[in-house]
């Protein structure tokens, strides 16, 4: 038989606090629509395959082991493969066996795959422009990073995540 053993009263959310939460909630929610709607719309791929292709851009030689990729672009190993699988019958990256240690999978973003990171790149940062960074005002980006990075520290204190450091 289990048993509560909460002895303290709960903390409450204040009402400040209340109106925060559900701001923060809606933009959670929502924004990964909005972005994967115009990925959709504007260029036939969807969020989660774009952010595989844009770290792969920036990766060294434009390939980085499957484990990282999937933490890098938020995402699980098996989420990963299916992804990585359409962008490979698209031909816009390919897998390999990694020549350093042959346990490792690699993802390679091909030659075909740059061009197509390179070509729906302006209109998705446009988008993310024009719904994140065009509504805030000055010195607000940093204070969304700042916070951002705080609550990132506490979901995840070791975890890898974009905009803590480089891959």
């Amino acid at each position: 038989m289990l048993r509560c053993l909460v002895t303290t009263a709960p903390r409450w959310l204040d009402d400040d606090e209340l109106r925060t939460w559900l701001a923060l909630f809606s933009v959670l929610v929502r924004l990964p629509g909005a972005l994967d709607a115009q990925l959709q719309r504007d260029a036939g791929i969807n969020l989660f395959e774009y952010q595989v292709l844009a770290a792969l851009s920036v990766a060294p030689r434009r390939r980085l082991r499957m484990s990282v990729l999937a933490a890098i672009s938020e995402g699980s190993l098996p989420r990963l493969s299916q992804a990585v699988k359409r962008l490979e019958h698209r031909g816009w990256v390919k897998r390999s066996p990694d020549p350093d240690d042959g346990r490792y999978t690699l993802a390679v973003l091909t030659d075909a795959g740059m061009a197509t990171v390179a070509d729906r790149a302006p209109g998705h940062v446009a988008e993310v422009r024009r719904l994140v960074f065009d509504p805030l005002a000055d010195g607000q980006s940093q204070q969304l990073q700042d916070i951002c990075g705080r609550i990132m520290r506490t979901v995840d204190s070791g975890g890898p995540y974009p905009g803590a450091r480089p891959y």
